[in-house]
């Protein structure tokens, strides 16, 4: 009997013996005909590759994807309007077709086109914008279908911890962007080399996907054995997600999450920078290429308190089920309204004390950072297989809205508002940017209260999304072999 050892290799094969698939039985044609036998010469090749394609594989590479997406996202972030206006088209386009093609084709794209934009001198900054626009429509597709993979390989608390470790990717993508943005700025004296590293580890990403990632079928995961027998039009998708209320509450906390980690990516490294020159340990930059040790820094604290609060957020969840079934959101909204607390004492501590500023930083990014993957666990859990691709791009959609896209605008908006008759006034310059930024707390606790509705409705909606399933599944033994 042909037995699927820990690696990737198969043992004690003969020419009778039966071989398992990745469904568990072996195809009526290589039964029939040996010379497609799996341990034949080439076919014990490609027998062994499927052995290499475990769903914990696929979770690994699909992650490091969205590593590489959330890096190339804040290195140079003029693309999230094209991004979050395309999430939707391939939201629809995941739900029906398959995923592993289109992710593979998103990640090779963006990284040409990122590659190409390096390249783009001043004089066609035009043409510079409208790759950026592209590179978002390419990063689109990623972030609207990988989620759903893992929601089709995994459930309950395994899911729980891969989209924590996929989502891990959001804070250290993010911080891993600042830093390769301020070094390769200053080693290279031109900031375009920012932009050359990751469309290799990008093209890199999108081979691993193709040749390692599954493509499991919708709901295979929550009905093992069973098939999805109808699906639902984009029309009854959408009014169906609207109805729901966890879906619809838990989006707009999750835009909150956003609008406050688009500000503060574009403006606290400044907002410390004047502070530091407020208590007279740094002098105005009047270079055009000026030191970046505060977004090093701050890069740097990014990555380490998303790889804390990811892991936290879901060892506490885990935890916190075995008191509650409202454990998701609950743990999402107390979280959110600790940060909102250490986020404020931000702008009270940093005119004295620079480190304190970044203890005050570093916790609430930690508490922050805790909800990013029990949102899309909340996701998983209300929204009918068939339709989380569209659920995850409207999500994402929302986010940037009323999230990111606009809110580092908003804060220097305002900043510039309240310095406009003392622009010279190196205090009034920090304490006017500290007053914007004084929004985003109040921001968060909002989006608390958001979870905290979610955690009303969330097991009343998870309740609709499993009798719905129940309904478009069939049973497996009407399953044909």
């Amino acid at each position: 009997m042909c037995v699927e050892s820990d690696g990737c290799e198969m043992e004690g094969c003969s020419s009778s013996d039966e071989v398992r698939t990745l469904s568990g039985s072996m195809s009526p044609g290589l039964k029939s005909n040996p010379d497609l036998h799996p341990c034949k010469p080439g076919q014990k090749f490609r027998a062994a590759l499927l052995r290499c394609r475990s769903p914990t594989a696929a979770a690994g590479i699909l992650s490091f994807g969205n590593v590489l997406n959330y890096m190339d996202r804040y290195t140079v972030a003029v693309f999230i309007c094209s991004f979050m206006v395309a999430a939707p088209i391939f939201g629809y386009l995941g739900d029906r077709f398959n995923r592993k093609v289109i992710l593979s084709c998103g990640i090779f794209f963006w990284s040409i086109v990122t590659l190409s934009s390096s390249f783009i001198g001043k004089e066609y900054y035009w043409l510079f914008v409208l790759s950026r626009g592209l590179v978002g429509i390419g990063e689109s597709s990623y972030s609207s279908i990988s989620p759903t993979i893992i929601g089709d390989l995994f459930t309950n608390n395994s899911r729980t911890t891969m989209l924590s470790i996929f989502y891990l990717a959001i804070p250290l993508g993010s911080g891993l962007g600042y830093i390769l943005g301020s070094s390769a700025k200053v080693a290279a004296g031109d900031w375009h080399w920012a932009l050359r590293v990751s469309p290799v580890l990008g093209i890199t990403a999108g081979t691993l996907i193709l040749v390692f990632v599954p493509e499991p079928k919708r709901g295979s995961a929550d009905q093992v054995g069973g098939r999805i027998k109808s699906r639902t039009s984009w029309f009854c998708d959408m009014k169906a997600l609207a109805k729901n209320r966890s879906y619809v509450f838990s989006s707009l906390a999750s835009a909150a999450v956003s609008f406050a980690t688009g500000a503060f990516g574009m403006w606290i490294p400044l907002y410390l920078t004047r502070a530091q020159m407020v208590q007279k340990t740094a002098e105005a930059c009047t270079k055009e290429i000026c030191s970046s040790t505060d977004s090093l820094i701050f890069g740097a604290i990014t990555c380490v308190t998303g790889l804390l609060g990811v892991v936290i957020g879901a060892a506490t969840t885990r935890l916190c089920r075995q008191k509650t079934e409202r454990a998701d959101p609950l743990v999402c909204a107390v979280s959110m309204l600790g940060s909102a607390i250490f986020i404020c004492l931000i702008f009270v501590v940093a005119k004295k004390s620079i480190v304190g500023a970044y203890v005050c930083i570093f916790i609430g990014e930690t508490l922050l950072f805790l909800n990013w993957a029990i949102t899309a666990d909340i996701l998983m859990f209300v929204v009918i297989p068939t339709r989380r691709a569209t659920a995850v791009a409207f999500q994402s959609f929302t986010s940037h809205l009323l999230g990111d896209a606009g809110s580092p605008y908003l804060i220097g908006l305002i900043s510039d508002g309240l310095q406009e008759n003392y622009t010279t006034s190196t205090l009034w310059r920090f304490l006017s940017l500290g007053y914007a930024l004084m929004l985003c707390p109040f921001i968060i606790v909002l989006g608390g209260m958001f979870f905290l509705v979610t955690a009303l409705f969330f097991l009343d909606d998870r309740e609709k999304a499993e009798k719905q399933l129940n309904q478009l599944t069939r049973p497996p033994s009407s399953v044909k072999v």
